[in-house]
């Protein structure tokens, strides 16, 4: 298997094919990692896809916790992440290099490689595999293999060879971010107070991003200078904030495309290469890694040969949807960030920004964004189609109840660390000491029944959201009911 591009997604979808056992290249252009960190934070379902795989205690350990994350900077109002039914009910603060750093290092653990200084320039498939020719430091060199997947950002150049369009709306406005090492922190609130973001790395640095209304239609092409850095800081918030020499400028537009599709015979796409949109919210390098942890096991098992029919077209299917209602929202929630600066729309656009602070305030409102944002509310269609008369909890996420097992307490996360099938059943009776295991599916027996709606049976897939489950009781029935979705998820009829 080979994956383009070695950013967040791409070293993701990595450990999650060598952990099912596929050997897996990873190829990025960049001889070295980046030095700068375009995004800062995990919501909460990307920690709770670490923890699925044991690996939430490291994220954390490098990182803060934080308990809420702004819908957008013109609001005065955050969303309460702690208010949802999660066990990480809060956002992680953590640079990007350092979530890059720490997937690098796991995909080394599971036995991927990790090669840098390769990009891709061209990209043909067949009926049997795919054909990338990348330029290397010692020139061309031609890798066949089975799929490959463009995880190659915004200007993804696997996307491009494959023909997939990329339609979307241009570039309107723009914002220039820097980090420092010197800033005069008691100007800070003053800055944050005038709609500047401020955020302090774990670097010992000092994040600024400005949206001045001056430069706001400035193209995001053009370099940033510290001189018109200071320029805007002055404008916007009355004072420059003490910035010393930057380690980082940039500037960066509104520019939003959504893929046509995902997926193009044995080409797929995932994270930028799928999905642009302006950062407000922070939910780009989030939802690339729930596209890496619903694709992953799914070509993995197509890779491996036990995959059903239809099941790695279920990426599209899943995903697309997804991805069109991040970057829709995306866009509604920019406009609430570039209305008010304009001298047409600023003044009612003011009052917009007060009456949605306003419905923050309330409690379900908060919680309704606040679960969009986070990802926590994502759910997928039932699936075959033909199950039209699923249980209501189909497609949505397996929340980490704990579970008694043969060898303890249990949380749910901890059955899914080797990203396989969870087959629970909850009777009246205990079941067996030991959990029984098949190709692709580990069933557990369990006589207590947690609070999931008076389930008798659920199928959890390794990516954490519910395949199937049924409140029957009559032994019939119930494995009737199994053996159809066991056969729709994992080719085989028992488990």
């Amino acid at each position: 298997m080979l994956v383009v591009g070695a950013g967040p997604t791409g070293l993701l979808l990595a450990c999650e094919l060598a952990l099912a056992g596929v050997r897996v290249r990873v190829v990025d252009k960049r001889s070295t990692p980046h030095r700068e960190s375009r995004a800062l934070n995990l919501h909460p379902r990307s920690i709770e896809l670490m923890d699925m795989r044991g690996l939430a205690g490291r994220f954390l350990a490098a990182g803060r916790t934080v308990p809420g994350w702004q819908f957008a900077a013109s609001l005065e109002r955050r969303l309460d992440f702690t208010a949802l039914d999660t066990r990480h009910p809060y956002a992680l603060l953590l640079a990007q290099v350092r979530t890059e750093a720490l997937l690098a290092e796991r995909a080394r653990e599971l036995g991927a490689e990790v090669h840098r200084g390769y990009e891709a320039v061209a990209v043909g498939q067949d009926a049997y595999g795919v054909e990338v020719v990348l330029s290397g430091p010692g020139g061309p060199v031609t890798i066949r293999s089975s799929y490959v997947v463009g995880c190659d950002g915004g200007h993804s150049r696997v996307r491009q060879a494959a023909g997939i369009a990329f339609p979307g709306t241009r570039e309107s406005m723009s914002a220039v971010v820097g980090d420092f090492a010197a800033a005069d922190h008691a100007c800070i609130d003053r800055a944050r107070q005038h709609g500047v973001l401020v955020a302090r790395l774990e670097t010992g640095l000092t994040r600024f991003v400005v949206m001045d209304p001056r430069r706001i239609r400035t193209p995001s092409c053009e370099p940033v200078t510290l001189e018109e850095f200071r320029s805007s800081l002055r404008q916007v918030c009355g004072t420059d904030c003490g910035i010393g020499k930057p380690r980082w400028l940039s500037r960066f537009g509104n520019a939003t495309r959504l893929a046509e599709t995902y997926r193009r015979g044995r080409v797929l796409l995932a994270g930028d290469a799928a999905h642009v949109h302006f950062p407000v919210g922070a939910q780009g390098l989030n939802t690339g890694l729930q596209d890496a942890a619903n694709l992953g096991w799914k070509l993995a098992a197509t890779v491996r040969g036990w995959a059903p029919p239809g099941l790695l077209d279920t990426y599209h299917a899943e995903r697309h949807p997804v991805g069109h209602a991040v970057t829709a929202a995306t866009r509604a929630q920019t406009l609430l960030v570039e209305l008010p600066l304009t001298e047409q729309y600023g003044r009612p656009a003011r009052l917009l920004c007060e009456l949605l602070d306003t419905l923050l305030g309330m409690s379900e409102v908060n919680r309704y964004l606040a679960g969009r944002i986070s990802a926590l509310d994502t759910t997928y269609p039932a699936y075959p189609p033909s199950l039209s008369d699923a249980d209501p909890l189909t497609g949505r996420r397996m929340p980490d109840i704990d579970l008694p097992t043969a060898s303890g307490p249990a949380r749910m996360y901890e059955l899914l660390h080797d990203a396989r099938f969870v087959l629970l059943h909850f009777g009246d009776r205990p079941g067996p000491d030991e959990p029984s295991r098949t190709r692709a599916v580990t069933v557990h027996r369990h006589a207590a029944r947690p609070d999931l709606d008076g389930v008798s049976a659920v199928l959890v897939r390794p990516d954490g959201h519910i395949a199937w489950a049924t409140r029957t009781t009559d032994p019939r029935a119930l494995q009737a009911e199994q053996a159809e979705a066991l056969l729709a998820w994992t080719g085989a009829r028992t488990g």
